[in-house]
């Protein structure tokens, strides 16, 4: 399910990049979600016609306006393309994210549950957030408290060791 190019597409320059995050760091300074749009639509348009970087951006900006069902396809193209680097996780996650919006997070947690087998790294809390939402809307609601025990146990000052065992009881107790 989770069949997209091996090989990333450049990344853009460091001055872009910077610019990105200065962007995405103003989200709630812009009085209208379509203003915020534009912006990262000026920003993209530096980019290649088609560049995965920029799909993944048109998408998050779409997503986080409130638009999951814009957000989707460009998340798929992005993927598609070759979306290279930690933004390439970002987007299965949130793609994941707006397939659970849309009503569809068995597709979400299919998505999820290949990328947890495939990689792990600093994004594994935000993927499985993501995917215990899923699995509430599953009706799993036992494994979604599972996974978030055992993901928030090792942030804990103490009783780690008794978070993971309570986690995985969950599961063994559960029907």
């Amino acid at each position: 399910m989770n069949d997209y190019p091996s090989s990333p597409a450049p990344a853009p320059a460091a001055e872009w990049e910077r610019r990105d995050v200065e962007l995405w760091a103003a989200i709630d300074t812009y009085a209208a979600e379509e203003d915020f749009r534009a912006a990262v639509g000026r920003l993209v348009g530096e980019l290649p016609d088609g560049d995965p970087t920029g799909l993944f951006e048109r998408a998050a900006a779409w997503d986080s306006t409130g638009h999951p069902d814009e957000a989707v396809p460009l998340y798929r193209a992005a993927l598609e393309g070759g979306v290279p680097g930690e933004r390439r996780r970002r987007a299965v996650i949130q793609l994941a994210s707006s397939l659970r919006n849309l009503g569809r997070p068995e597709e979400g947690a299919a998505l999820l549950t290949a990328e947890r087998e495939r990689t792990s790294d600093h994004l594994d809390d935000a993927l499985v957030c993501v995917l215990a939402l899923c699995l509430t809307e599953l009706g799993r609601a036992r494994e979604a408290v599972s996974l978030t025990v055992a993901a928030l146990a090792p942030h804990l000052p103490r009783y780690q060791r008794s978070m993971g065992n309570y986690a995985r009881l969950l599961l063994a107790d559960g029907s």
